[in-house]
């Protein structure tokens, strides 16, 4: 059914779904998650569920880091930033060790939602010390890369280490990226290193699945 809809086009009522599909709604809902996380269906609340055709895939290989931007424009993509928040805060336990920094160091920390093709498919969220970057600091042309900035500002980044989860969406990151508390997100929490080996950038990352493929490449081991 999906299949055969044009992109916008809106789906019957899961109570109407669930008769038409000889199943129970439970069976479904899960069923409709799924459908979400890869990218066609959209729910929204209130609304109803709209069908978005076949996301294009952004595709990209772990081994070398890159923004997003970049990636997208190596598949002839083009993705915006939304809902950009800029803000001064001092560091919690979390922030100050994940920084390597003391609890109340001033932070500045960037929240934003990346778009492909006006669809949310990516909350980005990165963490500085105020030292490093300031509120102020970034002009109107921010196209939502802190990777970009540091490195076109000159900074001198030697490696970054993620860890990277399947994850249930978090109430607020849900809401920002128009899909339903829980659903599955790939997660990714990072650090980025400068070349004296302290935490320049610490970063949390949400991925929707069904618009991102992922690789490793790995040498055989000896």
């Amino acid at each position: 059914m999906i299949g055969k809809m044009e992109a916008g086009g809106r789906l019957p009522s899961e109570p109407e779904l669930a008769r038409q599909m000889g199943v129970s709604r439970a069976t479904l809902r899960e069923a409709m998650r799924t459908f979400e996380v890869q990218g066609l269906i959209r729910r929204r609340q209130g609304s109803g569920t709209f069908v978005v055709g076949q996301a294009p895939v952004i595709e990209a290989g772990l081994e070398v880091l890159e923004s997003l931007e970049t990636m997208a424009v190596r598949r002839g993509l083009e993705v915006s930033v939304s809902d950009l928040r800029i803000e001064s805060l001092a560091a919690d336990e979390e922030n100050a060790q994940g920084l390597g920094v003391p609890v109340g160091t001033p932070l500045t920390r960037l929240r934003r939602v990346m778009r492909e093709d006006s669809r949310p498919v990516a909350y980005l969220a990165d963490t500085l010390c105020a030292t490093a970057l300031k509120p102020e600091q970034l002009g109107p042309d921010f196209k939502g890369s802190v990777l970009d900035y540091l490195i076109k500002r000159g900074d001198i980044l030697t490696v970054s280490k993620a860890a990277i989860t399947a994850v249930a969406a978090p109430a607020d990151v849900a809401k920002a990226l128009q899909i339903q508390r829980g659903d599955v997100l790939l997660q990714f929490i990072s650090k980025l290193y400068r070349s004296d080996g302290t935490v320049l950038d610490y970063s949390w990352s949400y991925f929707i699945p069904g618009y991102f493929n992922f690789h490793v490449v790995r040498r055989v081991g000896r």
